[in-house]
């Protein structure tokens, strides 16, 4: 499977989502803040194209797709 920028990101936000979550349950439910700012991101990086990770992803050379810059 080849992955691209827009995969990269969904899937590292799925993590991230995932981490703060099981955090939260276990060690504390301040660690929901985590799932909030990716949230977040991701809200407006669909209004605004413009995501920081994606931005690190294309200088790492993955391939960019349509949904980032």
């Amino acid at each position: 499977m080849n992955m691209n920028i827009e995969r990269t990101v969904l899937a590292f936000a799925g993590f991230m989502v995932l981490l703060g979550s099981t955090l939260a349950y276990f060690i504390s439910p301040y660690w929901l803040l985590l799932c909030v700012f990716v949230g977040l991101n991701l809200l407006q990086a669909a209004f605004t194209r413009f995501c920081p990770l994606a931005l690190m992803l294309k200088k790492a050379g993955l391939k960019n797709g349509t949904a980032f810059r």
